[in-house]
């Protein structure tokens, strides 16, 4: 699922809720912030994290007339998958950014427009850093594509089709879609923001060709 962030704050008796969020301003304003402790700045009032309940939502946009007499939140609802546990995973993972991931993320997402498999990705890895073990290169990219994808940078598609988050975990761990000669169908679609360094997706191509 895609979409925009709806997100709400709660702290008896107060609650807030805000709705048709792109994914900067919900880590900038109130996911960051929440990682590290911070008071969040919000409606005129300040969320203590530590005793602040928040929930995030990812889907369809809530039109305006949808919101009138406090009916957004339960069309949010409705429409739209709970995203908190793995938007917070992220920010706390981004906290504690490895070098070698972002770095290895900034190689993937150069590649726009491409549609690359997990080995491509795998041998990205293997090429940035030929001294490790292979288990070592696997986390590796296994880390970096989990990172992209739920900061949108990367979409999952089975053919043609692009795969629910829900699933996403199952996929990304399975030994299978790793493997040469494994789960083919399963591709990572890099978006397109611009031209690409032409460096980069020579890269890229090559080595995807290396693992058909």
């Amino acid at each position: 699922m895609t979409g925009v962030y709806h997100l709400e704050l709660r702290q008896f008796p107060h609650t807030a809720r805000v709705f048709n969020l792109e994914r900067a301003e919900v880590d900038t304003r109130f996911v960051v912030p929440w990682v590290k402790g911070e008071m969040i700045d919000h409606d005129e009032r300040r969320w203590p994290p530590e005793r602040t309940r928040l929930k995030i939502l990812m889907g369809p946009a809530v039109r305006l007339d949808e919101l009138g007499l406090g009916r957004g939140w339960g069309q949010a609802t409705k429409d739209s998958e709970d995203v908190t546990d793995a938007v917070l995973a992220q920010a706390e993972r981004g906290a504690q950014a490895r070098p070698e991931v972002e770095a290895l993320k900034e190689q993937i997402a150069q590649a726009t427009g491409q549609l690359l498999n997990f080995g491509a990705v795998a041998a990205l890895a293997g090429a940035s850093h030929p001294g490790w073990r292979a288990s070592e290169q696997l986390s590796l990219a296994e880390q970096a594509v989990w990172e992209l994808l739920h900061q949108e940078r990367l979409t999952l598609v089975a053919g043609d089709e692009p795969v629910a988050p829900a699933q996403w975990q199952e996929v990304v761990l399975r030994w299978s879609t790793w493997a040469a000669g494994g789960e083919a169908r399963y591709r990572l679609r890099v978006p397109d923001r611009g031209q690409a360094t032409s460096s980069a997706m020579s890269v890229a191509r090559s080595a995807s060709e290396a693992n058909r």
